[in-house]
């Protein structure tokens, strides 16, 4: 699976953006997509997933102004913020994850997303 995320730019604070993640290959046995973000020397952190059964789960720090959502006849899973914040800005990185038969985890190259204030 070979995943190409898109969609970043420099935004204004408040504004909203929607980042895609397009996925190429055998999706079959995905199990979960998500979104991450890295900012300048932070870890790598989960803020949104979707199993594919259709449960979703956002972290505290965008709860409330992010949507996950996708399009199976594109194989795209999309990001939506609003009420965008300087603290926002990132790289934000898009994930696709299998359980079976095997543990993988499929990883975009990254978008990154600048919020001025």
């Amino acid at each position: 699976v070979q995943l190409q995320a898109s969609g970043g730019g420099l935004v204004e604070a408040g504004g909203s953006l929607r980042l895609s993640c397009a996925a190429s290959g055998s999706v079959f046995n995905i199990n979960y997509m998500g979104w991450y973000r890295q900012a300048p020397g932070k870890q790598r952190d989960l803020i949104a997933i979707e199993s594919i059964g259709g449960s979703t789960n956002f972290a505290d720090s965008v709860k409330g102004r992010c949507t996950i959502s996708r399009d199976n006849t594109k194989n795209t899973v999309y990001l939506e913020m609003n009420s965008l914040k300087p603290e926002d800005t990132a790289v934000y990185y898009c994930n696709f994850g299998q359980i079976w038969p095997t543990r993988r985890d499929y990883w975009g190259k990254g978008t990154q997303v600048t919020v001025s204030s």
